[in-house]
């Protein structure tokens, strides 16, 4: 889920940048340099390897640990500070904070854990005069807060004056409507809240899933109920997001309560730093947004889309076992939290136990049976633990809940032929892939698979010939799709133009078995025996499938020529 689609503002970006430099990396005048202490020195290293490999537990443990033999050291101080900020641990990090000499550098990073520190315990007086004074949270947070906190303090004509000024800026002007609109709902002038966010007045806003639950919940307040409801059907009928339609069914059952969307001056700045966070987008070192989506569940418990936010960026980091905790911290219940799971259980697949990652999809499935969503990450799941029986049926219970003519589909279809495919049931398989193209026509993986599958039963050459030329032309530096094309110019005796893209496919997969392996064939069959047995002895070196290693050896000891006529034979006599 992207709530908030990021936007490219450059001073916004080098703000960031600065922040992210004051203590992301040790100094290289750093502890281990000052003391001989082993302990010290020790801690020391562990925690930039830590750093290095971006597992923010084990820098926050060895950075202070390393405290404990250099306490007040500045690097230190300043790397575990963000270390625990990372983790969402601002508490610790404020404790840490304390230490940090007024002179030394990385005094941002220490204001914005003291802001967010105050805010969560409701000293909003102490974050303004803060603010005031130039010790924030940073230039493109404060500004925001600023407007919130005016709105706390009831001033809402400040509020106002705020907003409106960051929305005249050309750099954060869909930060600065987003937020007036948000705090004009916060004070019940819903009208006015829709008008902003409809983008009626102030032209094109930004309409991401974050913006149309919050128009959603507006609208209800403005007994547009069906209004509500078209709107969020106009999107999940593009981007079936499970939040959205939880949502739209709570909406729908009449079930939806009082406007709660953001009610007050905290949720707005926890609303500020989620925001921030996701408009950094990538364009920033992912810690720091990592950071925001941490304040801002810091301050709002219940941002669940700040929580999302948070795991997303640790599971691509791939800190696995910190996403799974963090996509746990979404409680049931809460719209967010089918989506969690899924990517709690992705998380726990990368950690490399499948059978827990199928679990959670199974109870989820079982308990949502209702979401095609959910049933074809289960089929996904199964699949990729070679459970293809399985799969098969819950690809096949997710298009039962889906309209089947919508190219998104593609992949269901996709997925479905292949696991029929495997469970050697062709004439599934190939109506699933064909059905697939007809809603994605040149999708390139089908193409090859299709393609492929048809090279490899000797079937409707000419065909396959021009699917893989098709997917090719979508995916040149693919070795597995190029693998194809020299394949089916082997396979229609066209020996000669298989040399070229095999060995291209052999400089972008080098270590492939499959494809050292086609090589050594094609190699064979244009006279070059000695490379072909090279090439041979290579794809064995690669570990292939048993039934391939030795299908290889028959070749280094016969020749393709002699392995070919004895297949030839069996095939005639079976």
């Amino acid at each position: 889920m992207t709530p908030f689609r990021p936007l490219a503002r450059a001073g916004l970006i080098a703000a960031a940048l600065a922040l992210t430099g004051q203590a992301a990396h040790a100094q290289e005048e750093g502890a281990a340099a000052r003391s001989p202490d082993i302990g010290l020195a020790g801690s020391y290293l562990a925690a930039r390897a830590a750093v290095i490999s971006g597992d923010h537990a084990e820098a926050a443990e060895y950075f202070e640990r390393a405290l404990l033999s250099d306490p007040g050291n500045p690097t230190l101080i300043g790397n575990a500070v963000f270390a625990n900020a990372a983790l969402g641990r601002f508490d610790r990090a404020a404790a840490l904070a304390e230490d940090m000499p007024a002179d030394a550098q990385g005094q941002e990073l220490v204001d914005l854990v003291r802001f967010v520190e105050w805010i969560r315990l409701d000293e909003m007086e102490r974050a303004a005069a803060a603010m005031a004074e130039g010790y924030g949270a940073g230039p493109f947070v404060d500004g925001l807060a600023s407007g919130w906190i005016a709105l706390g303090e009831g001033d809402m004509t400040e509020a106002v004056r705020t907003f409106q000024s960051l929305a005249d800026d050309r750099v954060l002007s869909q930060l600065g409507w987003l937020h007036l609109a948000l705090a004009q709902a916060a004070v019940g002038d819903f009208e006015r809240a829709n008008e902003i966010l409809s983008g009626d007045q102030i032209g094109p806003i930004n309409q991401t899933e974050r913006v149309i639950a919050a128009r959603a919940e507006i609208l209800v307040q403005l007994d547009r109920r069906g209004d509500a409801l078209d709107l969020l059907d106009g999107f999940t009928q593009r981007v079936p997001d499970p939040a959205l339609l939880e949502l739209q069914a709570r909406i729908g059952a009449g079930a939806e309560g009082p406007y709660a969307f953001v009610t007050d001056a905290s949720e707005g700045l926890a609303e500020v730093f989620f925001t921030v966070a996701v408009a950094l987008g990538n364009d920033v070192p992912s810690t720091l947004p990592l950071i925001y989506a941490q304040a801002a569940t810091e301050i709002d418990p219940e941002h669940y889309d700040a929580a999302m936010l948070a795991a997303t960026l640790l599971f691509e980091a791939e800190q696995n076992d910190l996403a799974a905790a963090a996509f746990e911290t979404v409680p049931e219940g809460a719209d967010q939290y089918v989506e969690a799971q899924m990517g709690r259980a992705e998380a726990i697949e990368e950690m490399g136990d499948i059978e827990a990652a199928t679990a959670v999809l199974a109870d989820l499935a079982a308990a949502r049976p209702d979401l095609a969503s959910v049933l074809a990450a289960y089929g996904d799941m199964l699949r990729r633990g070679e459970q293809c029986g399985m799969a098969i049926d819950a690809y096949t219970d997710a298009l039962d809940l889906v309209d089947t003519t919508q190219p998104r589909y593609w992949f269901v279809y996709y997925a479905r032929g292949i696991c029929n495919h495997r469970e050697d049931n062709w004439d599934a398989a190939e109506d699933d892939l064909r059905q697939a193209l007809v809603l994605n026509p040149e999708q390139p993986q089908v193409l090859n698979y299709l393609g492929y599958s048809l090279v490899e039963q000797r079937r409707n050459l000419d065909e396959a010939l021009d699917m893989i030329e098709r997917a090719v032309a979508a995916r040149p530096d693919s070795g597995y799709i190029v693998d194809s094309l020299g394949w089916v110019f082997y396979r229609l005796g066209r020996y000669d133009e298989a040399v070229e893209p095999m060995e291209r496919a052999a400089e972008l997969l080098p270590t492939d078995p499959i494809i050292n392996d086609h090589l050594g064939d094609v190699y064979w069959m244009v006279g070059r025996e000695r490379e072909a047995r090279f090439q041979w002895e290579r794809a064995l070196s690669f570990d292939p499938e048993p039934e391939e290693a030795e299908r290889i050896r028959r070749k280094l000891d016969l020749g393709l020529d002699r392995v070919l006529q004895e297949e030839e034979s069996v095939g005639e006599t079976q």
